[in-house]
């Protein structure tokens, strides 16, 4: 579905001088530097594939939208999606896809969604019968009948966002880009957009990327995650190899019925790679670096040779993972089959 190869992207950015006699200059003879907003970003998506692509304001995420959907024309590398070169077949490359982005508004303000969402069908000559009943599922699902009819000025910002979303899939793309489509809503508005999105994807194998500073979006809705910095991709791969890479690893504390020390514990775990720390006189702290991997088999050992009386485990959330990931100063591409 999407593919990207080397993808740049330079814009030069004017100089001011300071002073009067410096913006006098700069009249006549103007200083610029060139800055890599995008820099060698590479991926493939399959299609059906639902995905994030996330990083702090500057990263170049939303720049690398804008270049994927064709708004951007990219200074160098390779796009193709859905069979098209974006900046190229812009016309026809549209009709395949669908954007949200969460600033700006594809309804018209003193229309209804209603009425928006006839014009829309009409811009893309959607056939009559199909597109009635493909219309009337968004309103379903995005529960979106009760003010479908009012004019969007008077609709709160929930509202207007499923309505935007509705208006973004009018005519059944292929891909869906999501650009911060739950922020500013409420805990209940942004549950019943992901509840649609994940059923859209698994009902319509509707491809979808989503970029997003809301973790919660991230773990309700994707398995892979693409994270950008400094117009670099510096990991792309699975949420659980995420947390693997950039997470504080998993705390597991044991309560045993009787006492254990370190160093029988230590006996039992022989040379497995991990921390013990006491708790208290029966209880034990383990921290395991690479959880996916050895936290069966910890669970297993520690639970057939000793007493235990309970067990809690503790993973990083993806939140703090996101904020190791911004305060780490990483270059290198990490890449997960």
């Amino acid at each position: 579905m999407i593919h990207v190869k080397g993808l740049q992207k330079e814009f030069r950015i004017h100089q001011a001088r300071s002073g009067l006699s410096g913006a006098f200059r700069d009249l006549f003879n103007r200083e610029y530097k060139t800055v890599k907003a995008v820099d060698g970003v590479t991926f493939d998506v399959e299609p059906g594939e639902m995905f994030a692509l996330i990083g702090e304001n500057g990263a170049g995420k939303s720049t690398t939208i804008k270049m994927l959907t064709g708004i951007l024309t990219p200074s160098g590398g390779d796009v193709r999606i859905n069979g098209y070169v974006p900046y190229e077949e812009r016309e026809k490359y549209v009709k395949s896809i669908g954007v949200v982005f969460g600033q700006r508004s594809q309804l018209w303000w003193d229309l209804s969604p209603m009425e928006s969402f006839r014009l829309l069908r009409h811009v893309y000559q959607m056939e009559e019968e199909a597109g009635k009943i493909w219309l009337d599922r968004l309103i379903e699902e995005l529960d979106i009948g009760s003010f479908v009819n009012q004019p969007v000025r008077k609709l709160s910002l929930g509202q207007r966002m499923r309505c935007e979303i509705a208006a973004a899939l009018i005519h059944k793309p292929a891909l869906l880009f999501l650009d911060e489509p739950t922020v500013g809503l409420d805990v209940l508005v942004k549950q019943k957009i992901r509840d649609f999105l994940r059923n859209l994807n698994e009902t319509e194998q509707m491809t979808i990327l989503l970029t997003t500073h809301d973790v919660t979006d991230i773990e309700a809705l994707c398995k892979r995650v693409l994270v950008m910095d400094k117009g670099k991709l510096i990991f792309d791969g699975q949420l659980v190899d995420l947390k693997e890479k950039w997470g504080n690893g998993t705390e597991v504390i044991f309560s045993f019925k009787k006492k254990v020390t370190l160093d029988q514990l230590r006996a039992v775990l022989n040379d497995l790679p991990c921390e013990l720390e006491i708790e208290n006189e029966y209880a034990i702290k383990v921290q395991l670096k690479r959880s996916q991997e050895m936290l069966p088999f910890l669970l297993s050992t520690v639970m057939s040779s000793l007493d235990v009386s309970d067990v809690k485990i503790t993973e990083a959330s993806t939140e703090d993972i996101v904020r190791n990931i911004y305060s780490t100063d990483d270059s290198g591409v990490i890449s997960y089959g």
